[in-house]
């Protein structure tokens, strides 16, 4: 006989696990089913342990301009056995913690497969126990949270083989740094392993289809920030496609094609970064009516799939891939559930390359919003007027910020610079509470930071900016 749950969520990233600690608060008898790690890809093998490894390389990268700081210092050098080891370190901590959030919330972790199967009201959950054996559970409501995986193109040979070609998974955890790398895409992804690598001295070339690098990004934090990352020294083809990926015992080659011309590079390694798609297979979805759409689960407002009791949020249930969406979708659908009012799924989503300079976004372009048929108003301040950047050593970049001149709206904010990733969600929350350049400007910040940037570039999109 089936054992009975409230809520099932299926997938412990964090979208999974974060819906799960929701279900239980609002008293949901619950359980959480996954196949590999608590904390997901996110936790395990993205957000978390790159984060790490990008920190290192920011460190010894830092190092090398130690004179600029008015410091010296001998022999520098890295473990790289020993930056991978710490990175894994991280990931295994949070890990734990996530382990230790399922039992003060008595949510039931079982580890396996699962497969749905036609139940009533909801679909019943099929695990395939990872220690061997089956559990079949049931549960008012199951929550899909599988999550994606790294999209692979093998008909050009854009497909891991474990030694010469990664993705971002065999990218963390490789036995010697490469002296030379290929990275083909230039999302946030395939920046940040970009960065990183060239931090610790690999010679790397990003190869972009799209006619700028960060294309989600406004236009003139692209461009920025390609400048900034050649100088640092990658590489970019962009406008390009692989035509190619070949393979032998010394590294790769990439055949490509930009502008009618061809051209091929080597390298030792190639990590393939071309986006991602939904884990929808071997769920049992198709039997069940569940609609699926270019490798994700299609669902209205709610995360509700169309199937009775049945749900998904995260990146299987599309795009943005971010894991913040995923956790703020979570809680919004087992809201909705519970019956409560849900959380605003209307809020703008930042999105974050933790690069060197960092990038970061909020609300929409520039672009976007004048083919939204806004009139606008556009702010700018650099760094490099910045008090606190330039006692930093960190001049390089700016603020943009983008406003409805009809309302005086914030509709969109664009950062490049040192720890712009933590400065954004300022702005997220301004446009969350729908603020205009009124409460904006009289908005005090403190003095001196890297955030009065944010205010100067509202003043300057009104003609008020103070120091320019």
């Amino acid at each position: 006989m089936a054992t009975e749950f409230d809520v099932i969520v299926i997938g412990a990233g964090p979208g999974g696990y974060v819906t799960a600690i929701r279900s239980a608060q609002l008293g949901f008898k619950t359980a959480i089913v996954e196949r590999e790690a608590l904390g997901g890809v996110c936790l395990n093998w993205g957000c978390i342990p790159t984060k790490a490894l990008l920190k290192s390389g920011e460190v010894y990268e830092q190092l090398g301009h130690l004179g600029d700081y008015g410091l010296s210092a001998e022999n520098r050098s890295f473990d790289f056995a020993g930056v991978i080891e710490r990175s894994r370190k991280v990931a295994a901590q949070l890990n734990s913690g996530v382990g230790f959030l399922m039992k003060k919330h008595k949510i039931e972790v079982i580890e396996g497969e699962a497969k749905l199967e036609k139940g009533d009201p909801a679909p019943k959950v099929a695990v395939t126990l990872k220690k061997g054996g089956s559990r079949t559970v049931q549960a008012k409501h199951v929550i899909l949270a599988t999550g994606a995986r790294a999209r692979t193109i093998p008909a050009v040979g854009l497909e891991p083989d474990g030694d010469r070609v990664w993705t971002y998974r065999e990218a963390m955890v490789p036995k010697a740094c490469p002296k030379s790398l290929i990275v083909v895409g230039s999302g946030a992804i395939g920046i940040e392993f970009a960065s990183f690598y060239r931090a610790l001295g690999a010679d790397v070339t990003v190869i972009e289809a799209l006619p700028r690098v960060l294309p989600v990004e406004d236009e003139d934090v692209s461009k920025a920030a390609q400048k900034a990352f050649e100088k640092r020294g990658l590489k970019f083809r962009v406008g390009a496609t692989v035509k190619k990926l070949a393979k032998d015992k010394s590294g790769v080659s990439v055949e490509l094609e930009a502008g009618g011309k061809t051209e091929t590079l080597k390298a030792e390694r190639a990590i393939v970064a071309v986006g991602i798609t939904g884990n929808v297979e071997n769920l049992g979805l198709e039997a069940l009516g569940v609609r699926i759409e270019k490798g994700h689960v299609v669902t209205d407002a709610h995360g509700g799939t169309g199937a009775p009791g049945l749900y998904a949020i995260g990146d299987v249930a599309g795009p943005p891939w971010l894991a913040h969406k995923a956790s703020h979708e979570g809680v919004h659908c087992v809201e909705h559930v519970a019956g409560l009012p849900s959380s605003n799924l209307t809020a703008p989503i930042p999105g974050c390359t933790y690069a060197q300079p960092q990038v970061a976004s909020v609300g929409l372009t520039e672009a976007q919003a004048k083919e939204k048929g806004m009139k606008v108003k556009v702010g700018r301040f650099p760094f490099r007027a910045n008090g606190k950047a330039i006692a930093a050593g960190e001049t390089e970049g700016f603020v943009k910020t983008v406003f409805d001149e009809a309302t005086g709206a914030l509709v969109g904010a664009h950062m490049i610079g040192a720890e712009v990733t933590e400065m954004i969600q300022g702005y997220a929350l301004a446009i969350t509470m729908e603020a205009t350049e009124a409460e904006l400007h009289a908005t005090v910040y403190p003095h001196p930071t890297m955030s009065e940037a944010m205010h100067e570039a509202a003043l300057d999109a009104y003609g008020r900016v103070l120091h320019i």
